[in-house]
């Protein structure tokens, strides 16, 4: 597999983007702490983002690998690092480091995790760098597994010139068929039964799975309407009148807020038929809408950390920081952004 160049595109591209198909935590925890020590002997520093308690489970893993010298073959040919880097755990040099984070937060919007990939890109200086990332877990809502697996499709164009490579683990006995037939089309390779080989579905490194650029579902007949052209002090208020009949903490009702100006100053200053924002309850969220006629071209947009060297851009950026899930679809008739605030926390989030 080392031999075969970047797996997104061939040889002229420095990202490796694999999909761990698992059946069960042993080989799950196994196979992860397999490739972190690859990396590990390879100097290639990992940042490594597992949801709940899955983190345990491989701590637990690399323990036992340290402890018996042993090293799978399957992740250990990448790059300039080779086979020889990997074949022996007492290389004279120390093992590259480790850093662990919950999923279960940093992905809780999976618009957040390219700009921490792309932080730890950056504290490395150039060198090659690993990731393990599980974005996608059972107990996800729909509208998140949407955005999850539109993160999974952009990694390709993000990071296709960098020295990264990623594994992203998938559960074949919880999550739909769908799931793991798009995370087929969003991997260039996938790993299923210890076995890597190249996914013939595919996407490339510029595709998307037709599901994730399908519309936004429409607003409720009941929804709270209201049209913006000029001052946004009445969005303002109107955001927090709903916000405080559905029960939304303070401190996240001055988040929506903050959201909500953000998105609704970027109509003003872009288009000039204004906007339209849209308030209604579904399922423990409260979700307001805002769309107008503009268009967005950068199918990053948002999902970059700002450039202190630039100007701009860091409006949607700070919208995906502060809300717990955003949807942005730009089509024909302009551009809808749909921001989901939480009013209580989920099982699977505590």
């Amino acid at each position: 597999m080392g031999g075969q160049g970047g797996v997104v595109g061939g040889a002229d591209y420095g990202l490796w983007h694999f999909a761990l198909f698992y059946r069960d935590l042993d080989d799950y925890a196994h196979a992860i702490a397999d490739f972190l020590l690859a990396g590990a002997v390879a100097g290639e520093p990992a940042l490594v983002a597992l949801p709940g308690t899955k983190e345990d489970r491989v701590r637990l893993a690399l323990d036992q690998r340290h402890i018996s010298g042993q090293l799978s073959a399957r992740f250990a040919e990448r790059g300039r690092a080779g086979a020889a880097a990997a074949a022996s755990m007492t290389a004279t040099r120390a093992p590259a480091p480790m850093a662990f984070t919950d999923m279960l937060e940093l992905g809780r919007n999976p618009a957040r995790i390219m700009p921490a990939i792309q932080a730890f890109i950056d504290g490395a200086a150039g060198e090659p760098i690993r990731f393990v990332g599980e974005p996608i877990w059972p107990g996800r809502s729909p509208a998140e597994i949407c955005e999850a697996t539109r993160h999974e499709a952009l990694i390709n164009l993000a990071f296709k010139p960098t020295s990264a490579t990623i594994l992203c683990p998938y559960d074949v006995a919880g999550l739909p068929e769908g799931v793991i037939a798009d995370a087929r089309r969003t991997h260039p390779v996938v790993i299923s039964g210890g076995r890597p080989e190249r996914s013939r579905t595919f996407a490339g490194p510029d595709g998307m799975p037709a599901g994730c650029d399908h519309p936004l579902a429409g607003v409720p007949a009941d929804a709270t309407v209201a049209a913006y052209a000029r001052d946004l002090r009445e969005v303002r208020t109107l955001v927090q009148n709903e916000a405080r009949k559905a029960g939304l903490p303070q401190p996240r009702a001055v988040d929506l807020v903050l959201a909500v100006s953000e998105v609704a100053a970027n109509t003003l200053r872009h288009t000039a038929a204004g906007g339209t924002i849209s308030m209604w309850q579904a399922e423990g969220e409260l979700i307001c809408q805002l769309a107008d006629t503009g268009h967005i071209t950068d199918p990053l947009a948002g999902r970059r950390s700002p450039n202190r060297d630039r100007p701009g851009g860091q409006g949607l950026w700070l919208v995906n920081q502060v809300c717990d899930l955003v949807e942005l679809r730009t089509g024909h008739d302009g551009t809808a952004a749909r921001l989901h605030m939480r009013l209580a926390s989920r099982p699977d989030q505590r």
